[in-house]
C-alpha cells in the first residue's frame, strides 16, 4: 500500500498548491463509519468494522472513536478470501460473496476453533482448521461438502463477531449496531447481528455493497465533514507513513 498512498498524497499536495485549495486528510476507517451513519441514519452506534484488512469493534467515547476490540491476527475478510483460494472459488464478483452463496446450501455445522479473548478475536486458527478439512475433500476422505465448510466457517466467525459486538454494546450502553466494511454486506452477518440486537431491545444498521465496500464517496463525505469543521491538513503534515497502532483514536466530526 505504501507506493500508491505516497503517489496519491503527492498528487493531492500538487493540486492543493496549484489551485490554492485546502488539503484535508481523511481516516479510512472514519470514512466507512461516517458514510454508514449518513446512509442508515444511525446516531450513536457501536460499530463493527469488518473488511479484508480490518476487524474492529469501535464506539464513540469522550469525543473520540475508540477501538474496544479487534482481531489478534488476520482480518475476517482476509480469512474468508484465503479460504476461497483454498477451495479455488472464483473471484467474480468477489470471493467472500461466493462463499456466502455456497454457505446458503450448506446443511452440516462442523466443529471449528472458536477463539474469543475478551473483546478480541483470532481467525488464523479457524482458517488453518478449515483448510485441513478442505484437504480431506480433495483427497476423497470427507463425508461433508465444500458448501458445509463455507456454512460452518461463516457461522463460526460471525458468531465470534456478534459476541464481541454485544459485549461492547453492554459496556458503552448503546442499543444500536452499525456494520461497515466489505464483509458488512454479508446478509448472514446482518441477520445474526440483528437477532442479537433485537434480543437486547436494540437495532442493527447496515448497507449494501455500494457503501460497504471501499468507495470514493465515503472519503469525499468524511473530507467534507472535516472541512466544514475547519480540520484541514498542513502540507508539512501530509506525508504518507505506514503505521499500525491498535491504540489509535479516531476524531469524530459532530456538532
Amino acid at each position: 500500500m505504501g507506493a500508491p498512498l505516497t503517489s496519491v498524497a503527492t498528487g493531492a499536495r500538487t493540486l492543493a498548491l496549484l489551485w490554492d485549495k485546502p488539503l484535508v486528510g481523511v481516516n479510512h476507517c472514519v470514512g466507512h463509519i461516517e458514510m454508514g451513519r449518513h446512509i442508515t441514519g444511525s446516531r450513536d452506534p457501536v460499530v463493527l468494522y469488518v473488511s479484508g484488512g480490518n476487524s474492529q469493534v469501535i464506539a464513540y467515547a469522550e469525543q473520540r472513536y475508540r477501538i474496544f476490540g479487534e482481531t489478534l491476527d488476520i482480518a475476517v475478510g482476509n480469512c474468508l478470501d484465503r479460504f476461497a483460494r483454498t477451495l479455488e472459488i472464483s473471484n467474480d464478483p468477489a470471493p467472500g460473496y461466493n462463499i456466502e452463496q455456497l454457505a446458503k446450501r450448506g446443511t452440516r455445522l462442523l466443529d471449528l476453533p472458536y477463539t474469543v479473548k475478551g473483546m478480541d478475536c483470532s481467525f488464523s486458527g479457524i482458517l488453518a482448521s478449515v483448510d485441513a478439512l478442505a484437504a480431506q475433500i480433495k483427497n476423497g476422505a470427507a463425508d461433508f461438502t465444500p458448501e458445509d465448510l463455507c456454512f460452518s466457517l461463516q457461522e463460526t466467525v460471525f458468531a465470534m463477531l456478534v459476541e464481541i459486538t454485544e459485549r461492547a454494546m453492554a459496556h458503552v450502553g448503546s442499543g444500536q449496531v452499525l456494520i461497515v466494511g466489505g464483509v458488512g454486506c454479508n446478509e448472514r452477518l446482518q441477520q445474526m447481528m440483528g437477532e442479537m440486537a433485537r434480543e437486547r431491545g436494540g437495532s442493527v444498521y447496515a448497507t449494501d455493497e455500494r457503501f460497504c465496500i471501499d468507495n470514493g464517496i465515503m472519503i469525499a463525505h468524511a473530507g467534507l465533514l472535516a472541512y466544514r469543521m475547519g480540520l484541514t491538513t498542513p502540507l508539512d503534515e501530509s506525508i504518507c507513513t505506514q503505521r499500525f497502532r491498535t491504540d489509535e483514536v479516531f476524531v469524530k466530526w459532530r456538532d
